[in-house]
């Protein structure tokens, strides 16, 4: 498998910080799950046997009420079934885009004291991951 991508970078999460913050955002994710979770030693699920699909639902559970309370929204939703342009190795469990009113209240949901306890459920599901940053535009605009 290529390297995994979990957490973004300390550089990765400068250049997010440093785009524009007021405007609405979009955050395509492509995520592939571990066959297994990989907790922390100690953590209260480590000896559960947790797939990564419901260590990652866990996740989501958590993490939903503080998702909506800063406006977050999935806008689309899909599962992933063949990757036909792009390395094969490069599928995915589930895709979605999930719309921000603004990078700001982004930043306030991943550093919200709750959203940090319930993310370790996602960094236990995940093997890797994309999350990119999109502008949204008016639908029907064409394809650039």
């Amino acid at each position: 498998m290529p390297e995994a991508h979990i957490d973004p970078t300390r550089e990765q999460f400068d250049a997010f910080k440093a785009l524009p913050r007021d405007a609405p955002i979009a955050m395509l994710n492509l995520v592939r799950y571990r066959e297994r979770a990989a907790y922390p030693d100690g953590h209260d699920c480590a000896a559960l046997g947790l797939t990564g699909a419901e260590a990652y639902a866990r996740y989501g559970t958590e993490s939903g009420p503080i998702f909506r309370r800063v406006g977050g929204s999935v806008i689309w939703s899909g599962a992933p079934r063949l990757v036909l342009t792009g390395p094969a190795d490069e599928a995915w469990d589930t895709a979605f885009v999930a719309l921000y009113p603004s990078a700001h209240t982004f930043l306030e949901m991943v550093t919200d004291p709750a959203y940090r306890l319930a993310v370790v459920h996602r960094q236990a599901a995940v093997a890797t991951s994309r999350l990119i940053r999109c502008e949204p535009r008016e639908a029907g605009a064409g394809f650039a």
